[in-house]
């Protein structure tokens, strides 16, 4: 039986001859593949993409996303679906393995949860892929020729590293799934040992599956929007071993939750925080706006380097404490402080770098728009007994305004914005400071890249760039860069 995915051109009739010569020989198309779910090539891997894809060519010069797959890979791959000219693809059986390939990956799981992308490469080729994908962002801008970018830092760990974990739950009581969504789909990937979780969140989710069967717990269905349990949140004190579990719900229905908190406490002892959340929003934003504590205590205590941090529920934290270690390092390195100096931390958070820097500084001002991780920064500081930062909530443009009126002097300004990176006006207000080095910390290369451009135009120069490994086994990057302001001729 012919294979109905495979068309077949038909040959062209000979020409008829009116004189004699030799014959015309007219070329005849080459058999293709219309690719349609389900079809399967043969594919080598030639290249991995920003977003952990192993990427392919078809003869008709499609590109193939091929999840699971590093580059030198021969796979047989099936088609899942096709979208604007690129078809996305899984890995049906590995024919040939890469070079870059280990031979004792963390994780045999990875082809099929494709959480972590690159867990099955080398590390040592990790380290060079992402400070590659650093430099080929820079690359597309002439004006950031020259720019040096350093060899990539590791944190302490390479695994275990994760210290909150933001999962899913679906299925039913009787079989339940905790864990995330598989790539391009509505499917949720169970994670049973993740590699990447601190050990004791592994352990908190054996328990609650064990607790959702044993109380009946109603998982919750998007799609009939029934059920309870929709989301599962956990946090550890690395410093502590400690941890809090946050269960969020479509309603309150306290005694459900209240007996599955007991119990899971009961098979973790080292759970000191529980919460249940209420969110009853139909969008997939994780957290709602009501926390009802199920335990005396309600935050943990976590340390970076020697300073102590307060974390709640909501409280933003770094995922990777050593990484984070690495970057505040790195931040107060470049700022080059003598204790004289006024330091500005647009979008601070809950004030790591800005406490991080003031035993160096006169004054650090911290700036972050979510009124919430100020009142953390600020409390960080008492709990930190450091006088002498002081934070501000508010838009970064609008306060950076004000700032100028006053005639507020800065001498470093320190940049973390999210993955977006910064507002051209945000850049513009902050050159206006005539700060005389800025150290920018990104979590997104093609961002930095974009904003570095738009800081060169307004007088300040990137130097030296730092990639750090906050994430490692995934495609994630942070990168620290120092700019110096050019004097005007």
């Amino acid at each position: 039986m012919k294979d109905p995915r495979i068309t077949h051109a038909k040959k062209p009739a000979k020409p008829r001859q009116a004189t004699a010569g030799p014959e015309i020989q007219v070329p005849q198309k080459k058999p293709f593949i219309r690719l349609v779910r389900n079809t399967v090539l043969e594919l080598r891997i030639t290249t991995l993409d920003e977003d952990g894809y192993g990427t392919a060519r078809s003869e008709d010069g499609m590109t193939l996303r091929v999840s699971g797959t590093l580059p030198g890979d021969v796979v047989s791959a099936a088609v899942d679906h096709v979208a604007g000219g690129t078809a996305f693809c899984h890995v049906r059986k590995l024919l040939q393995p890469s070079p870059l390939r280990s031979k004792n990956p963390p994780c045999d799981e990875s082809a099929d949860c494709c959480g972590c992308p690159l867990i099955a490469m080398k590390y040592t080729e990790q380290k060079v892929w992402k400070r590659g994908m650093v430099s080929a962002e820079l690359a597309k801008f002439p004006e950031l020729a020259g720019i040096t970018v350093h060899q990539l830092i590791s944190p302490d760990s390479l695994i275990h590293y994760r210290t909150t974990a933001k999962l899913t739950v679906a299925g039913k009581f009787t079989e339940p799934f905790i864990g995330i969504y598989r790539r391009a789909s509505h499917d949720v990937y169970d994670l049973e040992q993740c590699p990447l979780h601190h050990p004791l969140i592994n352990r908190v989710l054996d328990a609650v599956r064990k607790g959702i069967k044993k109380g009946k717990v109603q998982v919750y269905n998007p799609q009939s929007r029934m059920g309870l349990l929709r989301y599962l949140v956990v946090r550890v004190s690395a410093f502590e071993k400690k941890a809090m579990v946050i269960f969020v719900t479509s309603k309150r229905s306290y005694n459900e939750i209240h007996h599955l908190g007991r119990f899971v406490q009961e098979q973790v002892p080292e759970i000191e925080v529980l919460v249940q959340n209420v969110n009853s929003s139909e969008g997939n934003v994780i957290l709602g706006q009501k926390d009802f504590f199920l335990t005396p205590k309600q935050h943990l205590t976590e340390k970076v380097g020697e300073l102590s941090f307060r974390i709640s529920p909501r409280s933003f934290f770094q995922v990777n404490n050593s990484g984070a270690n690495l970057i505040y390092n790195q931040v107060r390195e470049w700022a080059g402080l003598s204790g004289v100096e006024t330091v500005l931390d647009l979008y601070c958070g809950i004030g790591g770098i800005a406490l991080f820097l003031a035993s160096q500084a006169r004054e650090v001002i911290g700036v972050e728009v979510v009124e919430e991780a100020v009142a953390d920064a600020t409390l960080n500081a008492k709990i930190n007994r450091i006088s002498n930062c002081r934070f501000e909530a508010g838009d970064s443009a609008e306060l950076l305004e004000e700032m100028a009126e006053d005639g507020q002097k800065v001498d470093v300004v320190v940049l973390n914005p999210p993955r977006k990176g910064c507002e051209a006006r945000v850049l513009e207000k902050v050159a206006a400071l005539s700060a005389r080095a800025i150290i920018y910390v990104s979590c997104s290369p093609a961002s930095l890249a974009r904003d570095l451009v738009v800081l060169k135009n307004l007088g300040y120069v990137c130097r030296e760039i730092q990639p750090v490994d906050m994430f490692p086994q995934t495609v994630h990057v942070e990168n620290v860069a120092r700019l110096e302001k050019v004097k005007a001729h």
